[in-house]
């Protein structure tokens, strides 16, 4: 799943993947903002076929915190 995840990182909003780690915090390490984690929540929604409430994504803090909820729906 990290790296299913990763390859969205870098694919659909170009990090540059010497860059992600599970400790890699999505917008103070990664630059990601808020419209871009909406753009990543809806990519992830549609690749892994789930529903992410938008509760849930407060709690999105690191790629870690992404990828173990990724494996906890799949």
């Amino acid at each position: 799943m990290y790296e299913q995840f990763v390859n969205i990182l870098v694919d659909e909003l170009q990090i540059d993947k010497d860059e992600i780690t599970m400790e890699s915090e999505l917008s103070n390490d990664l630059g990601i903002n808020s419209i871009e984690l909406a753009d990543l929540v809806m990519i992830c929604e549609d690749r892994f076929g789930i529903d992410i409430d938008d509760d849930e994504i407060r709690g999105f803090t690191t790629v870690g915190d992404v990828v173990t909820y990724l494996e906890n729906k799949n």
